[in-house]
């Protein structure tokens, strides 16, 4: 995939293309990740998947953690109920969701419940929630944010590159998932949401501060990718 691809992503607002243009470096490394470029040419082994699976599955119930944080660091009613509905839309219809296509991969909701967290799952959720406990509003948000915008991200890339491989790809589902109108809906609703906050709370005088959060959880996203990759090598030999 070109690096320079879809480099103006939501472009109409204002914090998140600065934070994604002073991480650019990072940023990159995460939304053309060798994990990404293989759901694309469909030659990431199943058991790499499988495994992100299983972990995205957890990852999901410590996001929903993060908005019901979101909700306690909430300055009015407003807020809270967007919180409650960020959180109502994982447990209630994201999870649901994710459980049904892991179905297809043969994975069962128990046996993912009962999966021991990978330490890249621990060390962005719980980087997360720190960010959060020790912020506010607006540092919770951004440290969501290469989560929930970058995905919208990836699936936009990978639907409009034309090496994309659709027909008879595993992935291809997946990729259209992210880059479906209902959760493009979801990216730009953060990128808002960023937007709103950063208004309210900081101006441009936390910039600095919130470049750094931004960075550091972007880069475990990309560590979140590599422990998908390196599951190949956690496979018996044949």
């Amino acid at each position: 995939m070109a690096p320079g691809s879809l480099s103006h992503y939501l472009p109409d607002y204002q914090l998140y293309p600065q934070l994604r243009d002073a991480t650019a470096d990072t940023w990159q490394a995460y939304v053309t990740h060798p994990f990404v470029g293989q759901l694309a040419d469909e030659t990431l082994p199943d058991a790499c998947f499988r495994h992100y699976l299983g972990q995205d599955y957890l990852f999901l119930i410590q996001f929903a953690r993060a908005y019901a944080l979101a909700a306690y660091k909430a300055d009015s009613l407003a807020e809270i109920r967007a919180a409650a509905a960020g959180m109502s839309a994982i447990i209630d219809t994201e999870i649901r969701l994710h459980v049904e296509y892991c179905a297809g991969w043969g994975l069962d909701q128990d046996d993912m419940e009962a999966l021991p967290e990978a330490s890249a799952t621990m060390a962005y959720t719980r980087y997360v929630l720190e960010k959060g406990l020790q912020g506010d509003l607006l540092d919770l948000y951004v440290a969501l944010a290469p989560c929930i915008i970058g995905y919208g991200e990836i699936g936009a890339r990978l639907a409009n590159d034309p090496d994309t491989k659709f027909e008879g790809n595993p992935y291809a589902s997946w990729i259209a998932m992210y880059a479906g109108d209902e959760y493009q809906d979801v990216a730009r609703a953060h990128a808002e949401t960023l937007d709103r906050l950063w208004q309210d709370r900081a101006g441009g005088a936390r910039l600095h501060q919130l470049t750094r959060t931004f960075e550091q959880a972007t880069r475990l996203e990309v560590d979140f990718w590599q422990m998908g990759l390196d599951a190949a090598d956690l496979q018996p030999d044949d």
